[in-house]
């Protein structure tokens, strides 16, 4: 990493960030990558089908709408990101397998842990933009990712 949130964030001030809400739970303490964007109330049908897709080191954005009653993303999703080359996963909703996640090579972002799993009825799919956590995150942001904190940008903020 040549890049830390803190001076990125100093070097552009009108940076958006999440303040609060949102711990690491993967075995990597930063990312960077552009988002891709889905809905999943509830049901993680379409955090799988977008999973499935070679990522190319792209973040994918869940917004889960914050429900805490489940989880979105488990051990096998995050190796199935891993497997096609995501950078990691961002999700407004829970994580179970946190132990196991903990020492996966990914950077998994979420606002809690659950171990009952979501449902598979088919809701939600790919939206342009997502807002929580008073963060609005449209496809193909700059998400920054470190101990610190969480960036959202339009464009990149680091040197490839």
């Amino acid at each position: 990493m040549h890049w830390a949130t803190a001076d990125l964030l100093d070097n552009h001030p009108e940076t958006a960030v999440f303040d609060h809400g949102l711990r690491s739970y993967g075995g990597m303490p930063d990312l960077v990558g552009r988002a891709t964007l889905i809905q999943a109330p509830a049901d993680n049908t379409h955090v799988r089908s977008t999973l499935e897709r070679p990522g190319e080191g792209r973040v994918l954005v869940v917004e889960g709408e914050g429900v805490m009653s489940c989880a979105l993303v488990g051990d096998r999703l995050a190796q199935l990101a891993i497997d096609n080359g995501w950078a990691g996963i961002l999700i407004n909703g829970c994580i179970r397998d946190s132990g196991v996640i903990a020492s996966m090579p990914i950077g998994i972002w979420a606002l809690g842990t659950n171990p009952r799993r979501s449902s598979k009825q088919n809701r939600g799919g790919p939206v342009p933009e997502a807002s929580f956590l008073g963060v609005v995150i449209q496809e193909g942001d700059w998400i920054y990712a470190d101990a610190d904190g969480i960036l959202v940008a339009r464009h990149a903020l680091h040197a490839a």
